[in-house]
């Protein structure tokens, strides 16, 4: 075996002895997320069928396995420092812009009316058959509607709009579709998820199904559900969009990523969220 296959082999080892030697915590059992003091957020569900029983008979949103004060920050909207981001979307959502001096509000109206329930059906299908994330009807009103630039994918004006668009989905139920027109899309996802990257030679399901519940260095592993994105990240101190993670958890195993907003990252995308059918949008949520 070459010298580079051996080195790659022994890391990968070395990581998940490290893992499994690490403390294991349940999710947290004896809290709620109830917002503002009076939405309650559902935080766990049956596993959809599609799963196979790979996580057992439970999903579990990635609050539960946040501590006491990250888990706090996201129950009272004063307190979670994405708000900041959403406002923010909000003004953008109602200031003209481009060729067209046209405004989201323009077209679409009140952005608590006309886009509630969008996030919670994305990535999905456009009748030209391409397989869209938000990021995409976005950047598709600014430059035909609008005559305005696109945005950046992790640009923060970006994550500013889709964290708007996002809250008015807030308590609605994942409803990604993963059959007819976005089968195809949805394997090629799964095949990524379950596919090893990098120096370590690790999947997605490595860390989130193989390990959710045990700790890595001072993270505390989760499913990886991606319901609550964008969401503010302390470590980065910061917004942070679905790719965005991505493209960190691919660095993690020592590996070239993808770019944000890729056919390959839409597709993971669709297939990651499916993960999490039957539990609720937490946009914007808080986590380490």
């Amino acid at each position: 075996m070459p010298r580079s296959s051996k080195m790659a082999t022994s890391l990968a080892a070395a990581t998940f002895a490290f893992i499994a030697s690490s403390a294991s915590a349940e999710p947290v059992k004896d809290d709620q997320l109830i917002v503002n003091g009076e939405e309650e957020i559902a935080t766990e569900a049956p596993a959809p069928p599609h799963l196979d029983g790979a996580v057992g008979d439970t999903i579990y949103s990635g609050w539960l396995f946040r501590d006491t004060e990250t888990r706090a920050m996201q129950k009272d909207d004063f307190d979670n420092p994405m708000f900041l981001f959403v406002d923010a979307g909000i003004e953008a959502w109602n200031t003209r812009e481009g060729t067209a001096e046209k405004s989201c509000a323009d077209c679409h109206n009140e952005i608590e009316d006309s886009m509630k329930g969008l996030r919670a059906e994305l990535p999905k299908v456009t009748p030209e058959g391409e397989l869209w994330s938000l990021e995409n009807y976005v950047n598709d009103c600014r430059t035909n509607r609008m005559g305005a630039e696109p945005w950046g994918w992790n640009s923060q004006e970006m994550k500013n709009m889709t964290a708007a668009i996002g809250v008015q989905s807030r308590g609605m139920p994942v409803a990604v579709e993963i059959d007819g027109d976005a089968a195809p899309f949805w394997e090629k996802g799964k095949d990524m998820y379950y596919t090893r990257y990098g120096q370590l030679e690790m999947s997605c399901a490595n860390c989130h199904e193989d390990n959710f519940g045990n700790y890595i260095r001072s993270d505390h592993l989760s499913q990886g559900q991606i319901n609550g994105f964008p969401l503010y990240r302390l470590k980065d101190q910061g917004a942070v969009s679905t790719h965005q993670r991505f493209v960190g958890c691919v660095r993690d195993t020592r590996g070239v990523p993808f770019e944000a907003g890729s056919q390959e990252f839409r597709e993971l995308e669709l297939y990651v969220a499916s993960r999490g059918l039957g539990l609720l949008v937490e946009t914007p949520a808080v986590r380490h």
